[in-house]
């Protein structure tokens, strides 16, 4: 008896574990994401050789416009002198100037991704304003 209560607290407790894990690499971008407030530097649309074309017949069929069509590059400088870019498919962003102030929310590549570590992707604006007078 006393084994079978020791193997079901082993398996609950990697349950947990491998849980635990999952979150971690699953929202990791969420967990370290870096509230920015700073005045735009650039914010610029990424050109991309895209080619639309129409399903025709299915209705069902997924007729949603690629996403990377509304691809933006932004720079966002901080009082401190630090500047942030990322990377977004936020449509919010087409209507950001250089020289407005803002407050996004920038998402980190997994330092697992190699090739990306240490870069923010997908931005999001979450306020944008005129920015005071200096």
């Amino acid at each position: 008896m006393n084994t079978v209560k020791r193997y079901l607290k082993a398996i609950l407790v990697l349950i947990v574990l491998f849980f635990g894990a999952y979150i971690f690499v699953e929202f990791y971008p969420y967990i370290f994401s870096k509230h920015v407030v700073g005045v735009i530097e650039s914010v610029e649309r990424v050109q991309l050789n895209v080619a639309l074309m129409q399903n025709s017949g299915d209705a069902a069929a997924n007729n949603s416009i690629n996403p990377q069509l509304f691809s933006f590059s932004i720079a966002i400088k901080t009082p401190d002198g630090e500047i942030h870019t990322s990377s977004a498919e936020d449509r919010q962003w087409a209507v950001a100037q250089k020289g407005q102030c803002v407050e996004a929310e920038l998402y980190p590549y997994a330092p697992w991704k190699l090739m990306k570590g240490g870069t923010y992707f997908n931005a999001r604006l979450d306020r944008l304003f005129e920015c005071p007078a200096q």
